[in-house]
Protein backbone atom coordinates (compact mmCIF):
# COMPACT_ATOMS: atom_id res chain seq x y z
CA UNK A 1 0.00 0.00 0.00
CA UNK A 2 1.32 3.45 -0.87
CA UNK A 3 2.10 5.97 1.87
CA UNK A 4 0.73 8.64 -0.50
CA UNK A 5 -2.95 9.32 -1.05
CA UNK A 6 -4.99 12.39 -1.90
CA UNK A 7 -8.09 11.66 0.16
CA UNK A 8 -7.49 14.74 2.32
CA UNK A 9 -5.99 16.94 -0.40
CA UNK A 10 -6.97 20.62 -0.07
CA UNK A 11 -7.74 20.78 -3.81
CA UNK A 12 -9.63 18.45 -6.15
CA UNK A 13 -7.19 16.02 -7.79
CA UNK A 14 -7.80 14.49 -11.24
CA UNK A 15 -8.42 10.77 -11.10
CA UNK A 16 -5.44 9.86 -13.29
CA UNK A 17 -3.07 11.82 -11.04
CA UNK A 18 -4.60 10.34 -7.89
CA UNK A 19 -3.98 6.87 -9.35
CA UNK A 20 -0.54 7.29 -10.92
CA UNK A 21 1.43 9.18 -8.27
CA UNK A 22 0.69 6.81 -5.37
CA UNK A 23 1.56 3.84 -7.58
CA UNK A 24 4.94 5.31 -8.52
CA UNK A 25 5.59 6.36 -4.92
CA UNK A 26 4.94 2.79 -3.76
CA UNK A 27 7.30 1.56 -6.50
CA UNK A 28 10.18 3.46 -4.90
CA UNK A 29 9.80 1.11 -1.96
CA UNK A 30 9.99 -2.01 -4.13
CA UNK A 31 13.08 -3.75 -5.54
CA UNK A 32 14.15 -2.07 -8.76
CA UNK A 33 16.14 -3.31 -11.71
CA UNK A 34 19.59 -2.81 -10.21
CA UNK A 35 18.90 -1.37 -6.74
CA UNK A 36 17.32 -3.01 -3.73
CA UNK A 37 14.22 -1.49 -2.19
CA UNK A 38 16.34 -0.26 0.71
CA UNK A 39 18.70 1.53 -1.69
CA UNK A 40 15.84 3.09 -3.62
CA UNK A 41 14.25 4.49 -0.46
CA UNK A 42 17.68 5.70 0.68
CA UNK A 43 18.10 7.55 -2.64
CA UNK A 44 14.71 9.24 -2.15
CA UNK A 45 15.62 10.21 1.42
CA UNK A 46 19.03 11.54 0.37
CA UNK A 47 17.48 13.59 -2.43
CA UNK A 48 15.43 15.41 0.18
CA UNK A 49 18.43 15.81 2.45
CA UNK A 50 20.72 17.20 -0.28
CA UNK A 51 19.00 20.57 -0.17
CA UNK A 52 20.60 21.22 3.23
CA UNK A 53 24.16 20.14 2.36
CA UNK A 54 26.82 22.78 3.14
CA UNK A 55 29.29 21.42 0.58
CA UNK A 56 26.65 21.60 -2.15
CA UNK A 57 25.85 25.19 -1.21
CA UNK A 58 29.53 26.13 -1.49
CA UNK A 59 29.82 24.38 -4.86
CA UNK A 60 26.69 26.10 -6.12
CA UNK A 61 28.30 29.50 -5.44
CA UNK A 62 31.67 28.56 -6.93
CA UNK A 63 32.74 29.48 -10.45
CA UNK A 64 33.58 25.79 -10.94
CA UNK A 65 31.83 23.29 -8.67
CA UNK A 66 34.64 20.81 -9.29
CA UNK A 67 37.15 23.12 -7.59
CA UNK A 68 35.42 22.78 -4.21
CA UNK A 69 36.33 19.68 -2.24
CA UNK A 70 34.84 18.38 0.96
CA UNK A 71 32.39 15.92 2.46
CA UNK A 72 28.65 15.93 1.88
CA UNK A 73 26.22 16.24 4.77
CA UNK A 74 24.61 12.89 4.10
CA UNK A 75 22.24 10.62 5.98
CA UNK A 76 24.87 7.86 5.96
CA UNK A 77 22.75 5.22 4.24
CA UNK A 78 24.48 5.28 0.82
CA UNK A 79 28.12 4.90 -0.27
CA UNK A 80 30.03 8.06 -1.13
CA UNK A 81 29.71 7.74 -4.91
CA UNK A 82 25.93 7.47 -4.75
CA UNK A 83 25.72 10.35 -2.30
CA UNK A 84 27.80 12.45 -4.70
CA UNK A 85 25.48 11.54 -7.58
CA UNK A 86 22.31 12.33 -5.63
CA UNK A 87 23.62 15.63 -4.27
CA UNK A 88 25.05 16.85 -7.56
CA UNK A 89 21.87 15.92 -9.41
CA UNK A 90 19.72 17.68 -6.83
CA UNK A 91 21.70 20.88 -6.32
CA UNK A 92 23.65 21.70 -9.50
CA UNK A 93 22.50 19.49 -12.40
CA UNK A 94 23.14 22.12 -15.08
CA UNK A 95 26.90 21.86 -14.53
CA UNK A 96 27.25 18.08 -14.60
CA UNK A 97 30.17 17.25 -16.88
CA UNK A 98 31.36 14.19 -18.77
CA UNK A 99 34.55 13.90 -16.73
CA UNK A 100 32.48 13.71 -13.53
CA UNK A 101 30.28 10.95 -14.98
CA UNK A 102 33.35 9.02 -16.17
CA UNK A 103 34.94 9.38 -12.73
CA UNK A 104 31.88 7.82 -11.11
CA UNK A 105 32.06 4.93 -13.58
CA UNK A 106 35.80 4.50 -13.08
CA UNK A 107 35.18 4.40 -9.34
CA UNK A 108 32.84 1.44 -9.76
CA UNK A 109 29.34 2.90 -10.18
CA UNK A 110 27.64 1.01 -13.04
CA UNK A 111 25.84 3.00 -15.72
CA UNK A 112 22.70 1.00 -15.01
CA UNK A 113 22.65 2.04 -11.34
CA UNK A 114 23.38 5.63 -12.33
CA UNK A 115 20.28 5.69 -14.56
CA UNK A 116 18.05 4.08 -11.94
CA UNK A 117 19.22 6.51 -9.26
CA UNK A 118 18.50 9.47 -11.54
CA UNK A 119 15.02 8.05 -12.17
CA UNK A 120 14.26 7.66 -8.45
CA UNK A 121 15.43 11.24 -7.86
CA UNK A 122 13.25 12.55 -10.69
CA UNK A 123 10.15 10.74 -9.41
CA UNK A 124 10.77 11.88 -5.83
CA UNK A 125 11.19 15.52 -6.86
CA UNK A 126 8.10 15.43 -9.09
CA UNK A 127 5.88 13.95 -6.40
CA UNK A 128 7.23 16.16 -3.60
CA UNK A 129 6.83 19.27 -5.76
CA UNK A 130 3.27 18.36 -6.75
CA UNK A 131 2.31 17.80 -3.12
CA UNK A 132 3.76 21.14 -2.04
CA UNK A 133 2.06 22.81 -4.99
CA UNK A 134 -1.40 21.72 -3.85
CA UNK A 135 -0.72 22.57 -0.21
CA UNK A 136 0.14 19.09 1.07
CA UNK A 137 3.26 17.98 2.88
CA UNK A 138 5.49 15.58 0.93
CA UNK A 139 4.49 12.01 1.73
CA UNK A 140 6.31 9.74 4.18
CA UNK A 141 8.88 7.55 2.49
CA UNK A 142 7.55 4.12 1.53
CA UNK A 143 8.56 1.10 3.57
CA UNK A 144 11.16 -0.98 1.69
CA UNK A 145 9.75 -4.29 0.47
CA UNK A 146 11.56 -7.60 0.39
CA UNK A 147 12.94 -9.05 -2.81
CA UNK A 148 15.89 -8.87 -5.19
CA UNK A 149 16.43 -6.49 -8.12
CA UNK A 150 15.25 -7.91 -11.45
CA UNK A 151 18.51 -7.26 -13.37
CA UNK A 152 16.55 -6.78 -16.59
CA UNK A 153 19.14 -6.02 -19.25
CA UNK A 154 18.90 -4.20 -22.56
CA UNK A 155 21.11 -5.76 -25.23
CA UNK A 156 24.05 -3.64 -26.32
CA UNK A 157 22.79 -3.88 -29.91
CA UNK A 158 19.72 -1.87 -28.84
CA UNK A 159 21.66 0.96 -27.19
CA UNK A 160 22.98 4.27 -28.50
CA UNK A 161 26.15 5.51 -26.81
CA UNK A 162 26.48 8.74 -28.73
CA UNK A 163 23.51 10.73 -27.43
CA UNK A 164 24.28 11.29 -23.74
CA UNK A 165 26.75 10.36 -21.00
CA UNK A 166 24.78 7.21 -20.18
CA UNK A 167 23.55 4.90 -22.97
CA UNK A 168 19.98 5.22 -24.23
CA UNK A 169 17.66 2.97 -26.16
CA UNK A 170 18.22 3.45 -29.89
CA UNK A 171 14.87 4.28 -31.55
CA UNK A 172 16.28 3.38 -34.98
CA UNK A 173 16.73 -0.28 -33.98
CA UNK A 174 13.68 -2.53 -34.20
CA UNK A 175 12.63 -4.12 -30.92
CA UNK A 176 9.76 -4.50 -28.43
CA UNK A 177 11.05 -1.76 -26.13
CA UNK A 178 11.32 0.67 -29.04
CA UNK A 179 7.69 -0.07 -29.96
CA UNK A 180 6.63 0.49 -26.35
CA UNK A 181 8.58 3.67 -25.69
CA UNK A 182 8.50 5.26 -29.14
CA UNK A 183 5.16 4.07 -30.61
CA UNK A 184 5.08 6.78 -33.29
CA UNK A 185 8.59 5.92 -34.47
CA UNK A 186 11.97 7.69 -34.33
CA UNK A 187 10.65 11.15 -35.29
CA UNK A 188 8.92 11.42 -31.90
CA UNK A 189 11.80 9.93 -29.87
CA UNK A 190 12.82 13.22 -28.23
CA UNK A 191 15.92 13.18 -26.05
CA UNK A 192 13.89 13.31 -22.85
CA UNK A 193 11.94 10.27 -24.07
CA UNK A 194 15.20 8.36 -24.42
CA UNK A 195 16.90 9.60 -21.26
CA UNK A 196 16.13 6.73 -18.84
CA UNK A 197 15.36 4.08 -21.42
CA UNK A 198 18.39 1.85 -20.82
CA UNK A 199 16.67 0.79 -17.58
CA UNK A 200 13.11 0.12 -18.82
CA UNK A 201 11.26 0.05 -15.50
CA UNK A 202 12.84 3.36 -14.54
CA UNK A 203 11.62 4.81 -17.83
CA UNK A 204 8.12 3.46 -17.18
CA UNK A 205 7.92 4.92 -13.68
CA UNK A 206 9.06 8.38 -14.78
CA UNK A 207 6.66 8.56 -17.72
CA UNK A 208 3.76 7.28 -15.66
CA UNK A 209 4.12 10.53 -13.71
CA UNK A 210 5.00 12.75 -16.67
CA UNK A 211 2.05 11.57 -18.75
CA UNK A 212 -0.45 12.74 -16.13
CA UNK A 213 1.31 15.84 -14.82
CA UNK A 214 2.09 16.98 -18.36
CA UNK A 215 0.76 15.09 -21.40
CA UNK A 216 1.70 11.95 -23.27
CA UNK A 217 3.61 12.18 -26.54
CA UNK A 218 0.61 11.92 -28.84
CA UNK A 219 -1.33 14.53 -26.86
CA UNK A 220 1.61 16.94 -27.01
CA UNK A 221 1.45 16.93 -30.79
CA UNK A 222 -2.32 17.08 -31.09
CA UNK A 223 -2.81 20.84 -31.26
CA UNK A 224 -6.44 20.49 -32.32
CA UNK A 225 -7.48 19.18 -28.90
CA UNK A 226 -6.88 20.64 -25.46
CA UNK A 227 -6.47 17.81 -22.94
CA UNK A 228 -5.96 19.93 -19.83
CA UNK A 229 -7.71 22.86 -18.16
CA UNK A 230 -5.13 25.18 -19.73
CA UNK A 231 -4.06 25.25 -23.38
CA UNK A 232 -0.96 23.82 -25.03
CA UNK A 233 0.46 27.33 -25.28
CA UNK A 234 -0.14 28.04 -21.59
CA UNK A 235 1.41 24.72 -20.60
CA UNK A 236 4.51 25.45 -22.67
CA UNK A 237 4.79 28.95 -21.22
CA UNK A 238 4.83 27.54 -17.69
CA UNK A 239 7.17 24.68 -18.68
CA UNK A 240 9.55 27.03 -20.46
CA UNK A 241 9.73 29.38 -17.49
CA UNK A 242 10.33 26.55 -15.04
CA UNK A 243 13.02 25.09 -17.34
CA UNK A 244 14.76 28.46 -17.56
CA UNK A 245 14.78 28.90 -13.78
CA UNK A 246 16.08 25.36 -13.26
CA UNK A 247 18.61 25.69 -16.11
CA UNK A 248 17.06 22.64 -17.75
CA UNK A 249 18.56 22.70 -21.23
CA UNK A 250 18.02 19.15 -22.46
Amino acid sequence: MSSLNFDAAPLPIRADIAEALPQVWARIGEPGTWLTAQERVAVAAESRNARYCRLCAERKEALSPYAVQGEHDSLGDLPDDKVELVHRMMTDPARIAAHWFEALKDGGLPETEYVEIVGVIACTVAIDTFCRGIGMAPPPLPEPQDGAPSHETVGEEHLNRGLAFAPTLDPFVDGPLQKEFFPAGPPTAAHIRRALSSVPDTQRDFWRIANVLYMNGLQMRDFSTEYRAITHAQIELVAGRVSAINQCVY
